[in-house]
């Protein structure tokens, strides 16, 4: 990645859009935590976050090259990611022996999830990039 971030004058809506899709996998991840489901099914599959990988991928384009960049790809990575580890979780629970190691993946896995959120969310509200 190029070290150098384009100048850009103006990112406060960018930026603004970046808070509401932040906004919108908290509310997930407390659907996930205070419901039926589990914060990372909820992360994945629930409306609110549906809805923010949406706006992620289109409103990226208004930041590339940017710093709220990495905060674009923070988010979607934070989606993919989930739902991949999600897979996994779906293919040991329908084993016997994998399901004790299914049920610590999902701990962990929304744990991760609430993690990615806030530190991403809080480095926003700092006017700091994301790294990774």
């Amino acid at each position: 990645m190029n070290d150098e971030l384009i100048p850009y004058p103006n990112l406060d809506g960018a930026r603004a859009w970046c808070h509401v899709i932040y906004g919108l996998h908290a509310l997930a991840v407390v659907v996930g935590v205070t419901g039926a489901a589990t914060v990372a099914g909820a992360f994945v599959f629930g409306v609110p976050s549906l809805i923010a990988v949406v706006l992620n991928y289109l409103k990226r384009g208004e930041v590339v090259g940017t710093w709220l960049d990495s905060h674009y790809r923070w988010q979607i990575r934070t989606f993919w990611f989930t739902l991949l580890w999600l897979l996994v979780y779906g293919l040991l629970i329908i084993t016997i022996i994998g399901i004790p190691i299914a049920w610590v993946l999902i701990v962990i896995l929304g744990l991760w999830v609430a993690y990615r959120v806030v530190r991403g969310w809080l480095a926003l509200a700092g006017g700091r990039p994301l790294a990774g």
